[in-house]
């Protein structure tokens, strides 16, 4: 409805709050989590709130979330063993290290994330599908 898919890059933190801000309140599987060690690259397939078409438009979208550099990933309250698990995007942050790398934090609702050891921030987001109607807004509690 109006506004283009997006395709983001992000090659610094200022960039990857840019990244962060589309992806607020994102929804994925657990299962459509995948790290593939060899070509060092993290990818996550989401459902995200197009924010940038205003609330008038309600529209969620599939979009992809890619990490490139990725040395590790370590996950925290995020069970494989149910990949049909519904997780929620609140942010994204990123923590120097020895430059130009750091750590790349993905928080979700309910306490779970996931630190990736980057060797530099290298994060691409792509929208793969044609928007569809949202229920609702996201809304979050006040404190």
């Amino acid at each position: 409805m109006g506004a283009e898919p997006l395709r983001l890059l992000a090659e610094d933190a200022e960039d990857l709050k840019v990244i962060a801000a589309a992806l607020q309140d994102a929804v994925a599987k657990v299962g459509d989590i995948h790290f593939e060690q060899t070509p060092r690259r993290l990818t996550i397939a989401f459902n995200r709130f197009r924010w940038e078409v205003g609330d008038e438009a309600r529209e969620r979208v599939r979009a992809a979330l890619q990490l490139g550099g990725v040395l590790s990933v370590k996950a925290r309250r995020l069970r494989r063993e149910a990949p049909r698990s519904v997780v929620e995007l609140l942010t994204l942050d990123f923590e120097p290290g020895e430059a130009p790398g750091g750590v790349v934090s993905l928080t979700f609702a309910g306490g779970g994330d996931l630190r990736c050891e980057v060797e530099c921030l290298d994060v691409v987001l792509a929208d793969l599908s044609a928007p569809w109607p949202a229920r609702r807004t996201p809304a979050h509690e006040e404190g």
